[in-house]
């Protein structure tokens, strides 16, 4: 099915610059972007030679959080069709993902959750080809996967948990309010009397962002909302 190329570049280990990793409470989680699984697609089987259909897509819950914003989750189920170069053999393999959109709006809401929910589950379903798919990341053994940030480990890791902890006597803004962009691995600076969106992947949570409040400056290159006095 796979020619010796293929096989090769399948059996390679994966590249740490690949790897990123997000916060979770004290366990730091490893995953690959969506882009770079299907970049990574491309380049082993080919443009045309691998493809997906969605079989399912549908929401699963729908609530509303402690900021008044819309929360909802959608389920997918994808499939994934591998074929070789002169299209005689394939290969079908399926699994499912989860999306979770946070917004002001129903709409943005749904957009977000249900183009969450087929990445994962396109990711999910990649990962069975090995590595380069991210599937080491899923070991346990493995120093990158889900390692706990032990404060000999990683000392600033320790430093923002603390910060986080004690918000309301250390930051002039209310770190709670702010918990679900937090928890998508984003995090919060004070500069100048606004806050500032940091982290990676920032554009791709745009949805997220903006319904916390928060603005787009397109100098700077920055989400950024103003400190409301006595906030804290």
């Amino acid at each position: 099915m796979f020619n010796e190329n293929q096989i090769k570049t399948l059996e390679e280990e994966l590249s740490s610059s690949r790897i990123k990793t997000r916060a979770k409470g004290n366990i730091s989680l490893s995953y690959l972007e969506g882009f770079d699984v299907i970049e990574t697609a491309n380049r082993i089987f080919g443009f045309g030679n691998w493809s997906y259909t969605i079989s399912t897509l549908e929401q699963v819950s729908e609530e509303t959080n402690q900021n008044k914003n819309v929360v909802i989750c959608y389920k997918a189920i994808v499939a994934i069709v591998i074929e070789d170069i002169e299209h005689s053999q394939r290969i079908k393999r399926e699994d499912v993902g989860f999306g979770t959109g946070i917004a002001k709006t129903l709409c943005d809401a749904h957009e977000g959750a249900s183009k969450e929910a087929v990445t994962d589950a396109i990711k999910r379903t990649l990962r069975s080809f090995g590595n380069q798919f991210g599937n080491s990341l899923y070991d346990k053994t493995k120093n990158h996967n889900n390692t706990k940030l032990l404060p000999s480990q990683n000392s600033q890791s320790s430093k923002q948990e603390q910060q986080n902890n004690q918000s309301s006597q250390q930051s002039s803004f209310d770190k709670f309010e702010y918990s679900s962009l937090y928890n998508i691995g984003l995090n919060i600076a004070e500069q100048n009397g606004y806050l500032i969106i940091t982290g990676d992947d920032i554009f791709s949570k745009k949805d997220s962002i903006k319904a916390c409040g928060f603005r787009w400056d397109g100098n700077s290159k920055q989400w950024y909302k103003r400190i409301e006095q006595g906030a804290a």
